[in-house]
């Protein structure tokens, strides 16, 4: 049973179901009916915890992530140089969607950029197809978005691995279902949160830079992007519920991020 559902003051933790009660920090304290029970209660009897990792005012909690420091490394590396700290919640690009579709099906279809021209006509317009570039690293997946000619992109610093490149986007995935996507305007935080085997529910929040950059280049009109790629994946799901569907093959030049993905969820 759900030990916890709403915010209180309460000085212990009450199951709500059979009364088992546990201090804050998730110790077992008492059960009722169980004083017969033999080698009760043992260290299984408390609730679980989990790892807690804090990074530029964000909070990262994980009940599959191994190595936290690894993977933000990652993330460090491309982006640390900017302001994230001071980044401004913006409410109004705050989104809540339901989708019917399996949660892996929205990130098989994250993970790739072999869509974009298909779907995204307008994103297209804004992005180098042929330069856009895929790299793994052990949790997760940076897919990096070139901006064509005139197109906002970072004014990156001396020293960095992309510098002199137009980058128009860092879209990070982390396994399992987080999405930290970067613009020049600033970062589009996305969760991925499955509800049922097929109904995800999607979750956007928007922490703002540089306000003048909003609306423009690849970053420029999420919302529509969404709503395309929503129709898609609700496609998707009701493609592979279908007896006629077979799994096929990946693109060896655009879907080595969905590899990567099957390959940690087969693991």
């Amino acid at each position: 049973m759900l030990v916890c559902t709403e915010p209180s003051d309460a000085k212990k933790l009450q199951c709500p179901y059979h009364g088992r009660t546990f201090a804050l920090d998730g110790q077992f304290r008492n059960m009722p009916e169980f004083d017969e029970v033999e080698n009760f209660p043992t260290e299984a009897d408390h609730l679980r915890s989990f790892p807690l990792a804090e990074w530029n005012g964000f909070l990262f909690n994980s009940i599959s992530a191994d190595d936290f420091e690894a993977f933000i490394s990652e993330v460090e590396a491309r982006v640390g140089w900017l302001p994230i700290e001071a980044f401004t919640h913006d409410s109004s690009r705050h989104r809540e969607y339901t989708i019917d579709s399996n949660w892996a099906l929205y990130v098989d279809n994250y993970l790739e950029g072999f869509h974009i021209p298909f779907v995204h006509g307008d994103l297209h317009d804004v992005l180098d197809y042929d330069a856009y570039t895929t790299e793994l690293f052990d949790g997760g997946v940076l897919q990096i978005g070139i901006a064509n000619e005139g197109e906002p992109c970072f004014d990156l610093p001396e020293g960095h691995p992309d510098f002199g490149q137009n980058i128009a986007a860092y879209y990070f995935w982390l396994h399992p279902g987080l999405m930290l996507n970067f613009y020049p305007w600033g970062l589009s935080v996305n969760l991925v949160i499955p509800e049922a085997v097929d109904k995800t529910r999607i979750v956007y929040h928007g922490f703002v830079d540089d306000a003048s950059m909003l609306g423009k280049g690849a970053g420029g009109d999420l919302d529509k992007v969404e709503e395309e790629d929503q129709f898609i994946v609700e496609g998707c799901q009701k493609g592979v519920s279908s007896v006629a569907y077979e799994r096929g093959r990946y693109s060896p030049t655009k879907e080595t991020g969905v590899h990567h993905f099957h390959r940690i969820l087969t693991q």
